[in-house]
């Protein structure tokens, strides 16, 4: 090989190699598994075609059962209900410790221990917390309104002391030097600046907020209409209805992603 060849030659690349080795090990270890499951009676290729069957009969012949249209919709506002309140919760006790956070507007002590604090909150998953807080609560809405707030405030706060801290150091500088206090430079320079972004990740939240919400509903008896679906899927087994739920629950996700969509656009255009 010639030197120009060699120089031609890529270079040995490490995080690639690794990459590539990594995946070839998941591929290998996923056709094992599936080689040796211990799949008793069931036959594969039956258990495809019963699939197929079953999620043809969900999602091409939805029909309510044992719950109406219009019950499943008043379900449906129930957990809109509770993930508007915790994200409303949230982000009030957010917006307060997320001042305190940012390190342009706190003193770095304080900001490095309200960081901390919320970082290992938010490290624990939110469904955690709720049964953490039935324990005291017992299982039920009151539990999941405050294990959902609970881990709003550990996100929003993050959310919001980086949005402050993107903010000019010389606007506050120069409000300082005009002889504004703390709560004037707040109020007239760091809210209004970062008003977009922070509407932008509540609704975020609250999207989280409102899947937490469906899952909480079954998982810690906060009704809604999680918990129908629940009831639908693991008590009647009623399949049609689980179908009729799901598109019930995605058109409503679908309203609120576009709704989302046109308050943030608006915002963006005030400013």
């Amino acid at each position: 090989m010639t030197m120009e060849e060699l120089a031609m030659k890529k270079p040995f690349n490490k995080q690639k190699t690794v990459i590539r080795l990594t995946m070839a090990s998941i591929v290998v270890l996923t056709l094992y598994a599936f080689a040796t499951f211990d799949y008793k009676d069931i036959q594969f290729l039956d258990a495809v075609i019963s699939t197929v069957h079953t999620l043809t009969t969900m999602f091409f012949q939805p029909h309510f059962k044992h719950i109406t249209f219009i019950e499943a919709v008043t379900y449906l506002f129930i957990t809109l209900g509770l993930a508007f309140l915790t994200t409303l919760f949230g982000a009030i006790i957010a917006l307060v410790l997320g001042l305190m956070a940012a390190t342009n507007l706190s003193n770095p002590t304080l900001s490095v221990v309200v960081k901390g604090i919320v970082a290992f909150i938010r490290a624990v998953p939110t469904v955690l917390w709720v049964l953490i807080f039935a324990v005291a609560a017992g299982l039920g809405s009151v539990a999941a309104v405050i294990g959902m707030t609970f881990h709003s405030v550990s996100y929003l706060v993050k959310t919001y002391s980086e949005s402050f801290e993107e903010l000019d150091k010389g606007v506050i500088e120069a409000l300082k030097a005009s002889g504004a206090n703390w709560i004037q430079i707040v109020f007239q320079a760091v809210l209004p600046s970062s008003i977009t972004y922070l509407i932008s990740w509540t609704f975020m939240r609250f999207e989280i907020n409102f899947s937490v919400a469906l899952a909480m509903g079954a998982a810690a008896g906060a009704g809604g209409i999680g918990y129908d679906f629940f009831m639908a899927s693991s008590y009647y087994y009623d399949v049609r209805e689980i179908g009729a739920i799901t598109y019930l629950i995605l058109i409503f996700a679908i309203l609120l992603e576009v709704m989302a969509g046109k308050i943030k656009k608006k915002l963006r255009v005030k400013n």
